[in-house]
């Protein structure tokens, strides 16, 4: 191999952490990926990963290799699209996150899609209910769901969630429908720790100390338990959007809400930005834009 495929074998082993796991991205047998970073180590003359039977991690100096190794292969795959021009065909391997829930309900879709349309692009999606630094975990796209620091990376605005307390039907007519936040503490509450682990609920500019009956490590775990009856729960608008439009769940508070939360598409921007980057942002604005549970 040459010394650029050595590169993109250590990049896809590294970035999935094993060996299996960057063959299978590569399409290509774990033996060959393994001669590959050992040819690479001994070429380099430096340990670049270290292996246990149960993980492979980066040294500190594989780690420095890495990302120059990730800004190289970037900038070849800018030369190429150059030279082809603009509207050449996505190629190549694009890696992107969201948040678990949202990510399997509007994100997969959206990447079948899009590698149905492309047949010479390959997907790594990291589904992941924490915010992931792009650059430091080597990822080209991001959906973010909540106001943005301010950073290095192009941002697309595709939407906006409310975070809505609801509880099923039939919960609210054995129980009653609280008319305002602090009635709350009167009823059985369902709370997730999936990207956070606090007890308060904030309405306005009051924050609200609940004990939750029940406390789950999941969205989708707390949302069941409502539909099941047992108490009311606070989660985004869209994790609950098919269960209130089929009239199982029911919204509370509305006028209590705080304000909703915007929702971007976020990818390195400038020269980094090739076609199969540009490609996929397009096709995830559109269809997100598209999504009534989104607006």
């Amino acid at each position: 191999m040459d010394r650029f495929q050595l590169m993109s074998v250590f990049v896809a082993v590294a970035e999935e952490g094993g060996f299996a796991a960057g063959a299978r991205r590569l399409r290509m047998s774990p033996p060959a990926v393994t001669r590959a970073v050992a040819s690479l180590e001994q070429r380099l003359k430096a340990k670049l990963l270290t292996r246990t039977t149960r993980f492979v991690r980066t040294t500190e100096i594989g780690q420095r290799y890495l990302d120059n190794a990730r800004r190289i292969l970037a900038e070849a795959d800018e030369a190429d699209e150059a030279a082809t021009g603009v509207n050449a065909a996505p190629r190549g391997h694009l890696t992107v996150t969201a948040p678990v829930l949202f990510g399997r309900m509007f994100i997969m879709p959206i990447i079948v899609e899009y590698l149905n349309r492309y047949p010479d692009t390959a997907v790594s999606a990291a589904l992941l209910d924490r915010i992931v630094n792009l650059l430091d975990e080597g990822l080209d796209v991001g959906i973010r769901i909540g106001e943005l620091p301010d950073s290095n990376m192009q941002a697309t605005a595709v939407g906006s969630v409310r975070l809505v307390a609801c509880a099923s039907t039939e919960y609210l007519q054995r129980h009653g429908v609280p008319r305002r936040p602090e009635e709350l503490l009167q009823h059985s509450i369902i709370t997730s720790s999936a990207g956070s682990a606090s007890i308060s609920w904030r309405f306005g500019g009051r924050v609200l100390r609940i004990e939750p009956r029940l406390t789950v490590t999941t969205n989708d775990g707390a949302i069941d338990a409502a539909l099941r009856g047992f108490g009311i729960t606070r989660v985004l608008s869209y994790q609950v959007s098919p269960h209130v439009m089929a009239g199982d769940l029911k919204i509370i508070l509305e006028e209590h809400e705080p304000a909703p939360r915007p929702i971007h598409i976020v990818h390195r921007e400038g020269r980094h930005a090739c076609a199969k980057i540009r490609a996929f942002v397009d096709l995830v604005a559109e269809r997100l834009r598209a999504e009534r549970a989104l607006s």
